[in-house]
């Protein structure tokens, strides 16, 4: 209260203090009551928790302390410079701002969803996983679940030409595919090969690659190079050869590391999946081998990564933009981040919330269309090998056959990485392994998360009994054979096997996994430090959790997908990204352990 003087009166008038700029003294975002000649705190603002001591926070926060505008059943995720993003958790689906139950868990709702995304669409194939929702026919049924896929009457079972209309079935090369939808009419292909995606299958094409150069002529048949460079003069040209200095005509690469027998030396100091003699970072751990500026030195082992002569971190750094040239480090709104990377840190023109590897320009989304197939029991006879079909653009894969241990593995390798998906066994004939992997760094080295159905001893009792109990599995693999019955018997087995796998973790409720029935799995790696965590749920609700494992027998590798005598699985909803951030759970981990020690 103050008083004004007047001659010859005086007045007094009560200041309200709450209209203040600092709320009359009382925390933000809490209730601020004007009394005569003073003010009281009352508690915090509806939305708002907390008190006049501990201050008053949002109810729903994201990260970064701001209100939380995602649905109840979202995530908020908060990306460079305070950006939010909502996701929603798994068994729900939509734009974040709207989710409604997902019981597949592909990405698409069980009911159409009040929101334009496409993600908001009712899913048009209800309880089997098809993340990219095809369907041939148009008739709303998605091809995932079509009995008659392409409409034309005749069951898919029956069908030689599934996606395709075709009545009469006409097959005049009379292998797996009738004349309307296979790509070499007059010439048996059952793979459909079509490497240079021209519509004519690589059996009957005389330009496999599609770089002008007939195959007859062309030294690299599978991949385009004009130029047909071959240095090592053995008839391989270098965009193809698996050692481009060293002769190696029959390319043999035993160990399936995309590195020919004659120059594969296998001598890896760091452990991150590449030999020393190829390595841009030979001693320091770095599987995704960037190298943003070309300069023969990895940015793991760079000191000025963009070569722009601002030093990563020392002085007169650190750049501010990091991967792009700036010498100017122009920052016009002063925030720390380079004007020129400010959306587009990799300057890759995809924007950092969406890019999978916002660090990594040579990496954008999740993409397994280009794979290798590795498999596992080359020369057993028990069983054919796998049969993958990818979808979705390269987020989804099936593999259709009851067949021998065999991996499906991407191109991309990572150093720290997140790794997701959703499982989903679309049968009820088998109950077999699936899975997925990590760390590939070739067919004798890699993890293997692993899930079998129900206990089982192999078929094939040489080279030993091998029995598999049910339940999820992680393992290591570092096999001194590679390849063959001795690796196929110690994968199946559960436990460990010397010379061959380790197991790091099994799920003691030995639970198998259920048919037609969809689990999301989320992986996180750190190669680095060795960090290995995997949570699998059903719906909303969490199943099994490795919890904190510690493994440095693969400092980082690639992934893929893992199957072993069980057809019809679906890997729907793929997602990686590259992440070399230690989980907050890690130095809760290593406090226990020094507490252990100490006792």
């Amino acid at each position: 209260m103050f008083c004004l003087f007047f001659c010859p009166t005086k007045v007094c008038k009560d200041i309200n203090e709450c209209e203040g700029p600092n709320n009359g003294g009382c925390v933000a975002n809490s209730v601020c009551m004007n009394t005569p000649g003073s003010y009281r705190c009352g508690p915090c603002k509806t939305g708002y928790i907390g008190d006049q001591r501990q201050g008053c926070k949002p109810e729903r926060a994201c990260g970064n302390g701001q209100p939380n505008p995602c649905h109840a059943s979202a995530e908020c995720i908060v990306h460079r410079e305070s950006e939010i993003e909502c996701q929603c958790g798994v068994g729900w689906a939509g734009n974040g701002y709207l989710c409604g139950p997902d019981i597949d868990i592909d990405g698409f709702p069980d009911e159409k969803l009040n929101c334009p995304e496409k993600n908001c669409n009712k899913d048009n194939c209800l309880t089997v996983p098809n993340s990219g929702q095809e369907d041939a026919d148009r008739d709303g049924i998605g091809d995932a679940c079509d009995e008659d896929a392409d409409g034309d009457g005749i069951p898919n079972m029956q069908d030689n030409c599934v996606l395709v209309p075709n009545v009469d079935q006409r097959n005049i090369d009379e292998d797996d595919f009738g004349d309307a939808c296979d790509n070499c009419r007059a010439v048996k292909n059952n793979d459909q090969k079509d490497t240079d995606v021209d519509k004519f299958g690589d059996e009957c094409d005389e330009d496999i690659d599609g770089d002008g150069i007939p195959n007859h002529l062309d030294n690299c048949k599978r991949v385009p190079n004009v130029d047909q460079k071959d240095r090592d003069g053995d008839k391989v040209g270098d965009a193809c050869d698996s050692c481009p200095y060293v002769p190696n005509p029959d390319q043999m690469d035993a160990d399936n590391d995309l590195i020919g027998d004659p120059c594969d030396t296998n001598k890896d100091s760091d452990g991150d999946g590449h030999q020393d003699s190829r390595d841009n970072c030979p001693a320091v751990i770095n599987s995704s081998q960037l190298d943003t500026d070309k300069d023969g030195k990895g940015d793991e082992c760079d000191d000025d990564d963009d070569n722009d002569g601002i030093p990563d971190l020392l002085p007169p750094g650190p750049d501010n933009c990091r991967l792009i040239p700036n010498p100017l480090q122009e920052d016009l709104d002063g925030n720390g981040i380079g004007d020129i990377c400010e959306k587009d840190f990799d300057n890759d023109t995809i924007i950092d919330h969406i890019d999978v590897c916002p660090e990594n320009a040579e990496v954008t989304l999740t993409d397994f269309r280009e794979y290798q197939t590795v498999v596992l029991d080359p020369e057993g006879d028990a069983q054919i090998d796998p049969n993958w079909v990818v979808l979705n653009q390269g987020r989804e894969i099936v593999q259709t056959m009851n067949s021998d241990p065999g991996l499906a593995v991407g191109y991309t390798a990572f150093s720290g990485v997140d790794f997701e998906g959703t499982f989903h066994v679309n049968t009820v004939t088998d109950d077999d392994y699936a899975g997925f992997i990590f760390g590939y760094q070739d067919s004798s080295s890699f993890y293997v998360v692993m899930w079998k159905q129900v206990e089982q001893i192999y078929w094939q009792a040489n080279p030993f009994r091998a029995v598999a109990e049910p339940g999820i599995q992680l393992k290591a693999v570092k096999s001194n054979t590679g390849p063959g019955e001795n690796l196929r018997n110690a994968l199946w087995h559960t436990g460990d096997t010397s010379d061959q796998v380790k197991l790091l973790w099994k799920d003691a409720r030995n639970v198998g996994w259920k048919d037609k029935t969809s689990y999301r799995w989320f992986l996180q790696h750190r190669p680095a430090d060795g960090y290995i965590r995997v949570r699998f749920y059903e719906g909303p609700q969490m199943v099994a959790d490795t919890g904190v494992v510690i493994d440095g027998t693969m400092r980082g590798g690639r992934l893929g997908v893992f199957c072993f005598s069980q057809e019809n699985i679906i890997w729907a909803n793929l997602r990686y990204r590259c992440n070399d951030t230690l989980p907050e759970d890690f130095d809760t981990y290593r406090a226990q352990q020094v507490r252990l020690v100490a006792r």
